[in-house]
């Protein structure tokens, strides 16, 4: 199974008509991987996909829009006849099992576990299923954030995750196919710590990548503007990721 990648979510911070907000569905050599959770991703991974078949889940971080369909797949999976062969691998920062329990107003996480195995990420974290790698670097963000590494069978996508600008993403991004970069907000505010990109810094941190698709526009911004930004930063094929769309690496 060649490396790909299919959107099922883009949209920051909130969901809008036929656009939820961060969600990926990573396939490649032999692995099915959901890549962020965020509102409204589960329904859109139905579509292409039965969650059955998950070989592990990936969250970069615990904000709501990267997150928050865990939920709604805990449901499915737990109560609404979507039967897993075993509790599917969650690599997440640590917190995330309480931050699901939290949504049923409990503080224990046991319940979870027949449905969710919650392995915590951390700088340079590397897992193998199948012929798919998956190597998370820690980076910059108001909570702690990871962006993602996949490898297959010669073939490398890299994700930002939510990030500022940080040698991490240069590096995630260096000998990609294919970088998927977040580009937030139109510019950053001048004295205060930078949590997301510009377009400008998704085409900077790009640059050791063969192409760029640009994801997760803020809503301060036009996203086909943002692309011909990005791009003239990049230098390379930029694109932006559309919901629905697939991707072969």
């Amino acid at each position: 199974m060649p490396l790909s990648l299919t959107v099922l979510g883009t949209a920051s911070p909130h969901p809008g008509p036929d656009r939820p907000t961060s969600g990926y569905l990573l396939r490649g050599g032999g692995a099915e991987v959901w890549v962020d959770a965020g509102f409204g991703t589960f329904a859109e991974l139905r579509r292409h996909m039965d969650p059955a078949r998950l070989t592990a889940i990936w969250v970069s971080h615990l904000h709501a829009d990267h997150c928050a369909d865990l939920l709604a797949a805990h449901y499915a999976f737990a109560y609404g006849g979507v039967t897993l062969a075993g509790p599917v691998p969650v690599y997440a920062p640590e917190g995330c099992d309480r931050r699901i329990a939290g949504f049923f107003g409990r503080t224990d996480v046991e319940f979870l576990r027949d449905v969710f195995d919650f392995r915590p990420l951390y700088d340079g974290h590397s897992v193998r299923h199948w012929n798919l790698t998956l190597t998370a670097r820690a980076v910059v963000h108001d909570v702690e954030a990871y962006g993602l590494r996949a490898e297959c069978q010669g073939s490398v996508l890299a994700y930002s995750g939510d990030s500022g600008p940080c040698d991490a993403l240069g590096e995630l991004a260096r000998g990609a196919d294919l970088f998927v970069c977040e580009a937030d907000i139109d510019r950053g505010r001048e004295g205060e710590r930078q949590v997301h990109l510009t377009p400008e810094d998704a085409g900077a941190c790009a640059k050791g990548a063969r192409e760029l698709l640009v994801t997760h526009v803020g809503p301060s911004l036009d996203r086909e503007e943002a692309v011909e930004r990005a791009a003239a930063v990049f230098g390379g094929p930029t694109s932006m990721a559309r919901e629905g769309e697939t991707r072969t690496v």
